[in-house]
């Protein structure tokens, strides 16, 4: 399916695209064989030649991504990273039930030897911090506010893995798939069908994102959770 670029956006101005990444799409160009694949930086310079990504989703996450329109801007923002001054925040569907409370995870991540994942490693790992809080409890599940301090690869999946609350969906840090038969009590699935989970993807998506504009003001972009999301949280709530 083509993506339409402008159906993406949440804001614009002479600066900065703001969009609302759908799941599945990769922030950059991959490096395997298909180079057809639409990615967002390409999708974004078609647009506006000179764009540049501000930083990374994954792909399987969906959500808020800015996207610089000239170099000037890219700096700009690229320094706020650097200084932390970029409040991140993420709303993850977690396994089992918990209560977080501005949980903070300090723990110093490194790649895997291939690259495609990260694991915790206290000699050589670089510094990362991200910051938990509970937003609603559900039967099995737990919906969760996640604010990486830090911006490494995979950080907030590797961190909840290390609160045992790996993201629903999410088998690389171990997290468990969620049926509509956890959450409903009467469940009756139609014989000789396979039941399919309610999200079929991490279910991770970046909810906010706050920084200060060229002008200097601060603004908050926030992109709505997209179908898949939206319809895991709405049945975790009808069962609950």
């Amino acid at each position: 399916m083509k993506l339409n670029f402008e159906d993406l956006i949440v804001f614009e101005n002479d600066d900065y695209i703001l969009i609302n990444k759908p799941p599945h799409v990769a922030s950059l160009d991959e490096r395997s064989a298909d180079r057809s694949g639409q990615s967002i930086l390409r999708l974004a310079k078609a647009y506006s030649r000179d764009a540049q990504l501000g930083h990374r989703l994954d792909k399987e996450t969906s959500g808020i991504l800015a996207i610089a329109k000239h170099s000037d801007a890219y700096r700009h923002l690229a320094m706020q990273f650097e200084h932390r001054e970029v409040t991140k925040r993420y709303h993850a569907v977690v396994n089992g039930v918990h209560s977080f409370e501005g949980i903070s995870v300090y723990l110093p991540i490194s790649p895997v030897k291939d690259g495609t994942a990260v694991r915790i490693d206290r000699e050589k790992g670089k510094v990362a911090e991200t910051i938990f809080n509970t937003l609603q409890a559900y039967r099995t599940t737990t919906l969760v506010e996640c604010m990486p301090i830090t911006g490494r690869m995979h950080q907030i999946r590797v961190h909840l893995m290390c609160l045992k609350a790996p993201i629903v969906n999410d088998p690389t840090y171990g997290g468990k798939p969620v049926f509509l038969s956890d959450v409903k009590r009467k469940f009756n699935l139609k014989q000789g069908t396979d039941e399919l989970p309610l999200i079929q993807r991490v279910a991770l998506h970046a909810h906010s994102l706050t920084f200060s504009l060229l002008n200097g003001d601060e603004q908050t972009f926030v992109a709505p959770y997209p179908k898949d999301f939206g319809v895991l949280v709405k049945q975790l709530e009808k069962f609950n």
